[in-house]
């Protein structure tokens, strides 16, 4: 299996958070935004507000989120942490992957159905039960995938669980 040199490690770590900064840096903003529009009083402003978050999710959200991942299968592949070697990387790949299919099959479809009934409805839209569950579910749900992405964060710095005893598999 090749290695990284200790430069080229750095390199791809530094790579790594910062795209899973920019996942949860944006994820901590779209979350403080959805929870603090609800009080619009203009239709224009309201559909502005989940067109941005919806321009966040699809343009800063998912490319973090693969880059993350991709960046995270390089380190575990090219050095000495491998997928399976230490309970912590086990848990951050699930996390990881976990949250990605939450986006991609919950969050994401939720918050561009809001847009697209904000953006036909306008102000209206406050008024719509679906429009109010699909924004809700974007909200809550982006808040707690924020939750975990700090977990995730947290359990890189702390490593917290050792390595796997492979032997007596």
């Amino acid at each position: 299996m090749p290695q990284l040199t200790g430069k080229q490690k750095n390199w791809l770590v530094s790579a790594h958070v910062i795209f899973g900064g920019a996942w949860f840096g944006t994820a901590i903003c779209m979350v403080t935004v959805a929870f603090n529009h609800l009080t619009s009083t203009n239709g224009g402003e309201l559909y502005a507000i989940n067109a941005t978050l919806k321009l966040l999710d699809d343009f800063v959200i998912i490319p973090s989120a693969i880059l993350s991942l991709l960046t995270g299968g390089l380190l575990s592949w090219l050095t000495i942490w491998g997928f399976v070697k230490f309970y912590w990387v086990i848990t951050k790949w699930v996390a990881t992957v976990t949250l990605i299919a939450f986006g991609t099959f919950w969050l994401g479809p939720w918050t561009n159905a809001a847009t697209a009934i904000a953006e036909s409805e306008r102000l209206n839209a406050l008024t719509n039960p679906l429009f109010m569950f699909d924004f809700k579910a974007a909200a809550f749900g982006g808040a707690i995938q924020t939750i975990c992405l700090l977990s995730i964060i947290a359990i890189s710095v702390l490593k917290p669980w050792g390595r796997r005893d492979l032997k007596n598999l």
